[in-house]
């Protein structure tokens, strides 16, 4: 027995050096520096953690040993006592040294409970040694518990019943859900009715029912994913293995509802700020959107200003109040100073300015277009060398019916930079001249000529009386006059059915007048009343007049060289 104190000094001193040190490796922390001269450093405190749990704080240093070191060895030693199914919590007790009182298990010493220790927490060394002991051996007591076969057994017959219960309830909801959609439907336009405001239906019976249908599809599937999700978590816990991730699985959806949460907390100031913004612009909108159709209908007469221009011009300016919106309401997006939110816009901007030079181009030349007046939907023009009746003006593109009913999109840009020949302009006052051209011998009177085509072009549909129809003769060459022909029409759509009528009237005029076209001249010995004139224009009693061929001077025939004639 003389021999007892000094083995458990020799003992107690190098087990307290050897918790000390705490996990080997462990590199030793300085102890901090007094922030002023007038408040002394508060001392830091380490908690021991044992399975996810805070045992107790360990506030005090010792040596070059920091509390964390200290606690994460202490809770490290507690652990590997846990894992042992042959230890028993009894083999836990205290050690008393001159300074310090050593909890041990057997050989293992646990910690050390030192002067400065028991002065942190201002109670007598040996109590707090005491209650430590108390602590450690409950918490190792309940893990070897939790592990026991009892509670595996325990936790089997509870996920049985969780499971058993789960299914219960996804039968019930596959029992209860269809039956729900066919109440609904059997609703439809009786007991759901449609929302109306006097003759104004808001929302039809059909629309409404179709919604309460899908909000109750969705209502289910968000029902089976809150069972599962709180299922799995529930499972994983009855089972010591599995009840750490437990916790994880719930955090998972927590921490990302928590963050939202704070986050849009943080965002509703700058969220009503949006909306005020947002409904200031929308009613600005429609007011405006109010004056330019009023201005488009003409009873809003602006000094300038054409109708024409009232559907255009409002694009426009709602087109520039929506990015002016946009611009201020754009640095109180959540994110919006955020390098990522930056370098996204940054991107952006930089395609849209490579791939959108064509078609800055042609918006450009369709403002032009719709202010310069070139042409209205509804026009005969001629762009290029399509010839066709505008049927639509975007920002982007014109397009085009031909008189063979195809559709050409022109782009605007290569509309502006062409001539554009506009058919329908002068339709109305005083009338588009329609103009074809016929060539006629020097033996025809040119009186004659005239009248001819004059009546041709007063009897074909589509040419106006008034102004009335004239003639141009445009040259006087070797063989024939050329005579035009100036009809005055209000109907360019109707162009190329009018010349052609235009043509057949001359054809005939010309026949009953006894005129023949030769253009631009005959070089065959024919008859040509025959087959130009048609018979019942012939005189009476009329007969193909016989011609003859004779030769200007003489031939020579046969060896003689005699020369003769021949009719």
């Amino acid at each position: 027995m003389k021999h007892s104190l000094p083995i458990r000094l020799g003992l107690t001193a190098a087990a307290g050096l050897w918790l000390l040190a705490g996990g080997l490796g462990a590199q030793p922390r300085k102890a901090p520096e007094p922030q002023g001269t007038t408040a002394a450093a508060q001392p830091s405190q380490a908690p021991v953690v044992f399975e996810g749990k805070t045992l107790f704080f360990v506030k005090e240093r010792v040596l070059s040993f920091a509390p964390e070191d200290r606690a994460r060895a202490i809770g490290e030693r507690i652990t590997r006592l846990a894992k042992d199914r042959t230890f028993s919590v009894n083999q836990i007790q205290v050690h008393e040294g001159e300074s310090s009182s050593d909890l041990v298990a057997g050989d293992l010493v646990i910690m050390s409970v030192t002067d400065r220790d028991a002065a942190a927490a201002g109670r007598p060394r040996a109590e707090l040694a005491t209650e430590y002991v108390a602590i450690i051996r409950a918490a190792v007591e309940a893990e070897q518990q939790a592990y026991s076969f009892r509670t595996i057994l325990a936790g089997a017959l509870y996920t049985l019943l969780a499971t058993v219960v789960l299914l219960l309830a996804l039968r019930l909801m596959n029992f209860a859900f269809p039956r729900f959609y066919t109440l609904l439907e059997r609703w439809r336009g009786t007991v759901i009715r449609s929302v109306r405001i006097q003759r104004l239906e808001l929302f039809s019976a059909d629309r409404i029912t179709d919604l309460l249908i899908a909000a109750a599809r969705a209502a289910r599937l968000v029902a089976v994913v809150a069972l599962l999700y709180f299922y799995i978590p529930l499972v994983l816990s009855f089972f010591p293995w599995t009840r750490g991730y437990a916790a994880t699985i719930l955090d998972y959806v927590m921490q990302p509802l928590r963050t939202m949460w704070a986050a849009f907390a943080a965002f509703l100031p700058n969220a009503f700020f949006i909306a005020v913004v947002a409904v200031v612009t929308f009613y600005a909108i429609k007011f405006v959107g109010f004056l330019f159709r009023e201005a488009g209908r003409g009873t809003l007469a602006l000094p300038g200003f054409h109708a024409e221009w009232a559907e255009p011009t409002y694009k426009i300016v709602r087109f520039l109040m929506i990015v002016f919106a946009a611009i201020v309401v754009f640095p109180y997006l959540p994110g919006s100073d955020s390098p990522a939110f930056q370098g996204i816009s940054l991107f952006v901007g930089v395609l849209f300015s490579l791939g959108s030079t064509s078609a800055i181009s042609n918006i450009v030349a369709g403002v032009l277009l719709t202010y310069t007046r070139a042409f209205q939907v509804g026009d005969r023009v001629k762009i290029g060398d399509t010839v066709g009746d505008v049927v639509e003006k975007t920002l982007l593109v014109t397009r085009v019916r031909t008189i063979k009913n195809v559709d050409i999109a022109v782009p605007n840009s290569l509309v502006l930079s062409s001539h554009i020949v506009n058919f329908s302009s002068s339709a109305a006052e005083p009338g588009l001249i329609l103009h074809t051209s016929v060539t006629i011998g020097y033996d025809a009177p040119w009186r004659t000529v005239h009248q001819l085509l004059i009546d041709a072009a007063l009897a074909t549909e589509g040419i106006l009386k008034e102004p009335a129809p004239f003639v141009l003769q445009t040259s006087l060459d070797d063989f024939y006059v050329s005579y035009q022909i100036n009809a005055f029409t209000d109907q360019p759509a109707a162009m190329a059915r009018t010349y052609s009528l235009l043509h057949q009237n001359i054809q005939d005029k010309f026949n009953e007048g006894g005129v023949e076209i030769m253009s631009p001249h005959y070089g065959a010995l024919r008859d040509g009343n025959a087959t130009t004139i048609p018979a019942d224009h012939w005189p009476k009693n009329y007969q193909p007049p016989a011609f003859r061929v004779s030769a200007s001077d003489a031939f020579s025939s046969g060896p003689g060289g005699k020369r003769g004639s021949e009719e």
